[in-house]
C-alpha cells in the first residue's frame, strides 16, 4: 500500500489491472472478468438489485447481514419478499424451491457465510435448485467465505459473486470484488434504473480497456496483488485446508470448554465461530480482560446476539499459533 501513486487512467495502473486477472478469476473459478470496486461489499450489494431486479426479489434471510439485504432492496424501491429463517438456523434448500415455485421473482439473494451468526448456508445444494428456475438471477454474496472453501462460480451458475477486502481476505476495507454472469449482463443491460456508480454495464465497458468506471482505491488494488501472491504461494487447496484446520482447533476449544455452537451440526462456518453463551458468563468483562492483559479483541455477539454469543475468526492470515494464542488468552481471562 505504500507503493509510490500511479494515474488510474494511464498504462501502468491497465498492467496492474490486467495483471491480476487471471488470478482472480481463478479464485471465483470464472471465465468472466472480475470486476473491482471502490466501495464496501454493500454497494455492490444494492447494485446487483438495481441491475437485476425488474420484478421482485426474494431475499433468504438468517442473520443481520442477510436481514439488511431485504431492507436494501426495499429501499432501492423494488418488490421484495423475504424467506426469513431464525438466526442461527440455515436456510435449506427445498424452502427456496418453494418460495420461488409461487412465481414472480426474476432474482433471489443468499448471503453464503452468514458471519452475525456463524451460519454457513448449503450453496451446492441450493445452487440445484436454482437451476429450475433459469428466469431468477442468483446473486451470492461471499464476502466472509471467499477463499477459505472452494466456492465455483460457474460451475454452480451463479450470476453475481461478491466480496470484499476486509474479511478472509485479510486487507484494508473499501475495495469489493464482483462477477457477473453473461446473462445477468444481459439483464443489466436491458434495465432501465441501474444507476451509474454500480453500474454492471459501465464495468464492463471499462473492463475492456483495462480500468474501472470510477477512480480506483489503488494503493488497495496493489495491496490486492500482494495478497493474491500470498495466497498462490501457499496454494489455494493449501489454504482452504488452512481454515479447515483451524476451524477445527476452535472448535476443539468450544467443545473442551463446556461451551455449545450456535449455529447447528453441518451448517457452521469454516471462517469463524459463533459460540452460544450457554455458561452464562459476562462476555463484554471478559473481552475487556482480554483486551487489557493481552491486546487481543473478539467480538461480544452482533445485535440481538449481543451477551447471548462471541465470535472467534480463524478466516485470512491466521494460523495453529495465532489461534492457540488467543485461546490462550481466552483460558487466561475467563472467570466462570
Amino acid at each position: 500500500m505504500c507503493a509510490p501513486m500511479i494515474g488510474h487512467r494511464g498504462s501502468e495502473f491497465k498492467k496492474l489491472y490486467a495483471g491480476i486477472q487471471p488470478r482472480l478469476q481463478e479464485l471465483f473459478a470464472t471465465k468472466r472478468p472480475v470486476f473491482l470496486s471502490t466501495s464496501s461489499a454493500w454497494g455492490v450489494m444494492e447494485g446487483a438489485i438495481r441491475n437485476l431486479t425488474q420484478k421482485k426479489v426474494l431475499n433468504a434471510m438468517c442473520g443481520a447481514f442477510s436481514d439488511k439485504w431485504f431492507d436494501v432492496s426495499k429501499r432501492c424501491g423494488k418488490q421484495a419478499e423475504a424467506l426469513q429463517v431464525e438466526w442461527g438456523q440455515a436456510v435449506k434448500p427445498e424452502m427456496v424451491r418453494e418460495k420461488l415455485s409461487r412465481g414472480g421473482f426474476d432474482s433471489f439473494t443468499l448471503i453464503h457465510n452468514e458471519t452475525s451468526c456463524g451460519v454457513l448456508n448449503p450453496l451446492r445444494e441450493i445452487a440445484e435448485v436454482m437451476r429450475e428456475f433459469p428466469d431468477v438471477m442468483f446473486i451470492v454474496d461471499s464476502v466472509s467465505s471467499f477463499s477459505t472453501l472452494p466456492i465455483p462460480m460457474d460451475e454452480l451458475g451463479i450470476d453475481v459473486l461478491l466480496t470484499g477486502s476486509q474479511k478472509a481476505l485479510a486487507l484494508p476495507p473499501g475495495l469489493a470484488l464482483f462477477a457477473v454472469s453473461e446473462r445477468a449482463m444481459k439483464r443489466a443491460e436491458a434495465a432501465g434504473d441501474r444507476g451509474y456508480y454500480f453500474d454492471f454495464v459501465e464495468f464492463a465497458k471499462n473492463q475492456e480497456q483495462d480500468m474501472t468506471p470510477s477512480t480506483p482505491c489503488i494503493s488497495l488494488i496493489f495491496a490486492l496483488e500482494s495478497k493474491l501472491d500470498d495466497i498462490f504461494t501457499e496454494g489455494v487447496a493449501a489454504r482452504h485446508a488452512r481454515h479447515a484446520a483451524l476451524n477445527a482447533q476452535v472448535h476443539a476449544w468450544v467443545r473442551e470448554r463446556g461451551f455449545e455452537f450456535f449455529a447447528p451440526e453441518g451448517y457452521r462456518s469454516v471462517s469463524l465461530t459463533c459460540v452460544k453463551n450457554n455458561r452464562d458468563v459476562d462476555v463484554a468483562a471478559w473481552i475487556k480482560r482480554l483486551r487489557e492483559r493481552h491486546r487481543f479483541v473478539i467480538d461480544g455477539g452482533y445485535g440481538k446476539l449481543k451477551g447471548k454469543t462471541f465470535r472467534i475468526s480463524n478466516m485470512g492470515d491466521e494460523s495453529r499459533e495465532t489461534i492457540a494464542e488467543l485461546l490462550a488468552a481466552l483460558d487466561d481471562t475467563f472467570e466462570g
